[in-house]
């Protein structure tokens, strides 16, 4: 359910009083005419902040990769020029507004959007007129054209005499953004009744009401846009209410929510009300903080809500965890995902976990200047870090960034006084949005579930079609110097969608969109969380399919080399075949990468199928291995797949790509009533170090793996993991009720006991751990009682609102 928020802050924008925008109060000393002109004044500085902000400073035009993106946006430029052929319901041919069926809305949506773009276009134009080394600055013809356009569009279709139709976004954001950064480039060119007449259509559309509650569409990421628009509307239409108006609309976007939209405690970030959006929506709202906080910090409208802080924490608390080597991890993108290459513009830039993550860096970096001087230095040291170890797509290199973004990130490169900060070495688990990383020396993991709280999948205006299984326990996992590219290279396209790694999906067909939009698949389950020391977890998933009978009991458990994966339970009534998928690899279009099952090296051909019985362990060449504790039957292929991008998305190119995967899969029948697998995962790995870890076989102990519990036993880590998903007991625990636990026991004597509530349903729960126990040291408020001795117990009260979180008791072992 979205959070709502009461209107508040707000009396500047109901009064527009000078004390309510922070302006000197008029006195019988202070004639109003000098007051006008302050805020004139003022106004004109803001223009000149958002230019540079819009353009970039501090770059050569003559160094690359400046001149050649200059040059480029140049030819862009002319050719569009060119190409524009102001008609009604046109400015462009192939970008038709006219609706000629307003009442449907599907339809509609694109029309609108092309009004967007129409826009967008313009902004490219008046960007070329004014950036320097473009060929056209300056450009009388160029000017012309922009000017054209923008009477065109307001007399055709965007003012205040017209009705909107399809997409909102389009009214309230896309098209009103361009069209006030044109207003901005182009300013001393406007005429009095131009600009007039252009804040008009953006008070139309975009009235002061569209702030006036935080719910619906006017939340998170959504809420910063709304509030970009309200400010440059201000400052191009000289009104100081509306510019506080968006100052104070701000504030509900900054302090946390424990439901809806928005960041979380936990770091968790949520659009569209059950969405994990840190990579798509909250790279926007990062980077609309960013702009807004610079544009109006030592105006008469910053942005003083304390509660900004939270903003500048969750860089490392909410977006950090995600970012690796320079990529934003799929797993919170949704459907951002499918945004490959576009059939309707074959020069749109191809979108991918990389190329995405590189705009969050340079929000980062903007951000900085408005934080500490202790965050600023540490922030530069990260996005040092991610740049220099993105060998796959240099972010230098990335053809999506504006001239603005590259300038900030050039900056942090060539300065001599930041050290690049190395990948931590953690593990965050994120209840609030059903999604984990683990980070290790060498390698990352994140993975994906879904519960009655968190969609399995997103999909909407005909993107991410065939998502439907990235929750169902989707584990992704990158190398530092190999397998960047694993989710980058054409991946969504070409892979399988039901046997996405680390998922059990059952093979019944389903059609696109399965499940409704806007995350309306949303599983009837509670059971998806687990417990963490912040170096290791045990987490589990309660899997319901989407559209399916299907039910299945997963865990992972995250350890320093390696994750054990489990699953159990796994049953199903479909009348099909059910996978749990161990590892489906983009080998790129070539795949020539080796395979080897228990020291015999199979073959390199495609296709290759093969029922690999009593295997223990597997490697594959170049990136890691995988031990099947107590032997498994496996199937594994290699598999030359091809796809469109508008197979997954409407609006992606036909062009048929073609890649080559090495899957290996548990295939459980054709409606298994109870199914399971395990299987170790080590990235990195070679096939020496698998194949020992499969000879040691003392070295991990399963301890239980059935539809009630499942854990296992590290001793050589000190490391115990229980997920009791009916309560009972399992190893040296016993539980009363559902919970996840993860012990550690320390070299000093002492141990840590992780424990949660997944559920949060318990009212009560008692932990006994069969080990001597002489004290507890510390111990968390919701332990009511812990007795020690030759077992401890503990007594937990009611964790109902504990949210998942972990509940941590360090004891001193006897």
């Amino acid at each position: 359910m979205t959070t709502r928020w009461s209107r508040r802050g707000f009396l500047a924008a109901s009064t527009g009083t000078a004390v309510a925008v922070g302006l000197p109060a008029q006195s019988s000393a202070t004639p109003a005419s000098v007051l006008q002109a302050a805020e004139a004044d003022e106004f004109t500085t803001l223009r000149a902040k958002w230019r540079t902000l819009l353009l970039g400073e501090g770059f050569s035009p003559t160094a690359e990769p400046f001149r050649s993106r200059l040059t480029e946006l140049g030819t862009t430029a002319a050719q569009l020029q060119a190409s524009m052929a102001p008609v009604p319901g046109s400015l462009w041919p192939d970008l038709v507004y006219a609706d000629p069926e307003p009442d449907t809305d599907q339809e509609s949506y694109g029309y609108s959007g092309n009004m967007n773009a129409s826009y967008n276009r313009l902004s490219t134009l008046a960007q070329a007129y004014r950036q320097q080394g473009t060929g056209l600055t300056g450009d009388t013809t160029l000017r012309t054209a922009v000017l054209t356009g923008l009477d065109h569009l307001h007399s055709d279709v965007y003012n205040a005499g017209r009705t909107r139709y399809g997409n909102w976004y389009s009214w309230q954001i896309g098209a009103p953004q361009a069209l006030l950064d044109v207003c901005v480039l182009m300013y001393d060119q406007l005429s009095a009744t131009q600009i007039a007449d252009y804040v008009a259509a953006v008070d139309h559309f975009v009235p002061d009401s569209a702030v006036a509650s935080y719910t619906g569409t006017s939340t998170g990421a959504n809420r910063v846009d709304l509030c970009r628009v309200l400010a440059l509307r201000g400052i191009v239409g000289g009104s100081s209410a509306k510019v506080a108006l968006a100052r104070d609309a701000l504030s509900p976007v900054f302090p946390y929510v424990s439901g809806g939209d928005g960041l979380y405690t936990d770091g968790s970030f949520i659009q569209h009300t059950t969405v994990p959006y840190t990579g798509s929506y909250g790279s926007v709202m990062l980077g609309g903080l960013g702009m807004l906080f610079a544009l109006l910090t030592g105006s008469s409208w910053a942005v003083t809500d304390t509660n900004r802080q939270i903003v500048f924490d969750a860089v490392e608390n909410a977006w950090a965890p995600f970012l690796y080597n320079g990529l934003v991890m799929d797993g919170v993108s949704g459907r951002a995902i499918s945004r490959g290459l576009s059939a309707s513009d074959p020069k749109q830039i191809q979108q991918d976990d990389h190329l995405r993550g590189h705009p969050i860096l340079a929000s980062i970096v903007l951000l900085g200047q408005g934080a500490s001087s202790t965050e600023n230095a540490r922030w530069r040291g990260l996005v040092k870090g991610w740049m220099q170890r993105d060998y796959y797509s240099p972010p230098m290199s990335n053809p999506s960034l504006g001239l603005t973004s590259l300038a900030r990130l050039k900056d942090v490169l060539d300065d001599t006084s930041v050290t690049a900060l190395a990948e931590p070495t953690a593990h965050r688990l994120f209840t609030n949005m059903a999604r984990a990383t683990h980070r290790r020396p060498g390698w990352a993991a994140s993975i994906s579930m879904a519960d009655r709280r968190i969609t399995h999948y997103e999909t909407g205006n005909g993107e991410n079609l065939r998502g439907w299984h990235t929750g169902s326990g989707m584990l992704y996992w990158w190398g530092d110097t190999y397998a960047n590219g694993q989710y980058s290279d054409a991946f969504w396209p070409t892979v399988d969608p039901y046997r996405l790694p680390g998922t059990t999906a059952s093979r019944r067909v389903l059609a696109d969109a399965a499940g409704g939009d806007w995350g309306a698949s949303l599983p009837d389950v509670n059971w998806v969380g687990g417990a963490t020391d912040g170096q290791r977890a045990a987490i589990g998933q309660y899997l319901k399919g989407l559209q399916s009978t299907l039910l299945a009991k997963k865990s992972w458990f995250c350890l320093d080399d390696s994750i054990l994966c489990l699953g159990a339970g796994i049953r199903c009534t479909d009348g099909t075949t059910v996978e749990s998928t161990i590892e489906n690899r983009n080998l790129g279009p070539t795949g020539g990468h080796s395979f080897t099952v228990d020291g015999i090296v199979k073959p390199v051909a495609y296709p290759w199928s093969e029922t690999l019985t009593g295997a223990t362990w597997a490697h594959l060449g170049g990136m890691g291995g995988y031990v099947f504790p107590g032997g498994a039957t496996v199937r594994a292929l290699r598999d030359a797949r091809e796809g469109t991008w508008s197979a997954v998305n409407k609006g992606g190119s036909t062009t048929v790509l073609h890649r080559r995967y090495l899957t290996v899969y548990v295939d459980h029948g054709t409606d298994p009533t109870n199914g399971t697998y395990a299987c170790l995962l080590m990235p990195g790995a070679t096939a020496a170090q698998t194949r020992a870890r499969a000879a040691a076989t003392t070295w991990l102990t399963v301890l239980a793996n059935t539809d009630d519990q499942q854990g296992v036993s590290v001793p050589s880590l000190g490391f115990t993991g229980v997920n009791f998903w009916s309560g009972g007991t399992a190893g040296s625990l016993v539980a009363s009720d559902p919970c996840s636990v993860m012990i550690t026991e320390r070299s000093d004597g002492t141990a840590v006991i992780c424990v949660s509530d997944p559920k949060r349903m318990n009212t009560s729960l008692t932990l006994t751990w069969n080990r001597a126990v002489s004290a507890v040291v510390s111990k968390p408020s919701t332990v009511t009682s812990a007795t020690t001795g030759s077992a401890l117990q503990l007594v937990f009260g009611d964790m109902t609102t504990s949210a998942g979180a972990t509940q941590k008791i360090t004891v001193r072992l006897g």
